[in-house]
């Protein structure tokens, strides 16, 4: 992965990142196809029945207020003791923002009697429990352009009180409703927002902790707090292993339809077992992206992440640690699969990998 983003030397106090946007899914419960009958009971089907997915906690819009300050564009002469990070908090802007607009490198040290340029335009304060998605869908826009505009680097961790400059727009407030006109809350705009795996890999992960800077706290015990980043797993060489076997419904690039696929689809009855393609951590268990239905997103180390979709019951919660071969949840037919299958996706530093070049023959 990329270094940190940028974190201004001398000046930064323990950074606090923001939230993940979706709340870590309570362990799975035994379901009643579980429960073998009683005697008395009658005799069901051998026909599978299919298993939706339990409704979780996922995340919501209410985690952000809409709250951003509209900051002129002006100059700003450096005083004794001035520090970067004081300039931004005085002047409302982003220090970062600031730090791009004159040109200014670590460890960006000020002179008294400097002019800085100040840049105009709305700034949201990063506050506790916050996520970069859950920031976007605040305002209603799209969570790439705030990682454009504010030059945000990998691996996007976000601190307690930066200042986000965000893109163009008005900031949406959330009227009470009246009992005549149906509301058009914040609730209704996060609805329809979207979302794909990408954005939970770069503007999901909370911000991080730090007990001085540039050491970030360990992760505690799971199942992780929705607030709390996920522990990240060392150097990772391979190999990886099937999730399960299955034919190939789709294969990774272009399909007829010329929509290409980044992963594989792997035909899989209801109920079959998905394992671990290798060692890591949960970064995301949930069924909020809704293309893929259940979905479980599983970071190896050294910029890889595992991908599995369409899941019919996950059993796995964000943080938790996950061997090779161990079962993660189960496949099924949620999302937009028209069919019960699993879609399986590599990535190496976000961009998709053909799993098949990185799988074992079948």
């Amino acid at each position: 992965m990329a270094p940190l983003p940028l974190l201004l030397a001398g000046c930064i106090p323990a950074p606090v990142q923001d939230s993940a946007p979706y709340a870590a899914p309570p362990a799975p419960t035994q379901t009643a196809s579980a429960i073998p009958p009683s005697p008395s009971m009658p005799q069901q089907s051998a026909k599978p029945e299919p298993q939706m997915i339990e409704r979780k906690p996922v995340w919501t819009a209410q985690q952000v207020t809409a709250n951003a300050r509209t900051v002129a564009a002006s100059s700003y002469s450096v005083q004794p003791g001035d520090t970067l990070r004081g300039v931004g908090n005085r002047t409302g802007a982003g220090s970062e923002a600031i730090a791009r607009a004159n040109g200014l490198q670590p460890p960006y040290a000020l002179r008294p009697g400097q002019s800085l340029s100040i840049p105009g335009g709305r700034y949201h304060a990063v506050a506790e429990g916050e996520t970069g998605i859950a920031i976007a869908v605040a305002y209603g826009v799209r969570w790439s352009d705030i990682v454009e505009i504010n030059g945000l680097s990998e691996p996007y961790v976000l601190r307690r009180g930066q200042r986000l400059l965000l893109p163009g727009g008005t900031p949406f407030s959330s009227p009470a409703p009246s009992p005549r006109q149906p509301s058009t809350s914040l609730e209704r705009r996060a609805a329809a927002f979207r979302i794909d795996i990408d954005d939970v890999l770069t503007g999901g992960q909370p911000a991080a902790i730090e007990d001085k800077p540039g050491t970030v706290a360990k992760a505690q015990p799971r199942p992780l707090p929705s607030n709390v980043p996920i522990a990240q797993p060392g150097t990772f060489s391979g190999p990886f292993a099937w999730p399960l076997k299955g034919n190939i419904l789709a294969r990774f690039g272009p399909g007829e339809s010329g929509a290409k696929n980044n992963g594989i689809d792997i035909a899989a009855a209801i109920g079959t077992p998905i394992k671990a393609a290798a060692d890591g951590v949960v970064a995301y268990a949930g069924d909020s992206i809704a293309v893929f239905g259940g979905l479980v997103l599983v970071t190896h180390g050294s910029g890889w992440v595992s991908a599995y979709g369409h899941a019919s019951r996950i059993d796995v919660v964000r943080g938790q640690k996950v061997r090779k071969g161990q079962v993660i949840g189960l496949s099924g037919d949620t999302g937009y699969a028209s069919k019960p299958k699993l879609h399986f996706e590599l990535r190496k530093d976000r961009v998709p990998i053909d799993p098949m070049t990185q799988l074992p023959n079948p």
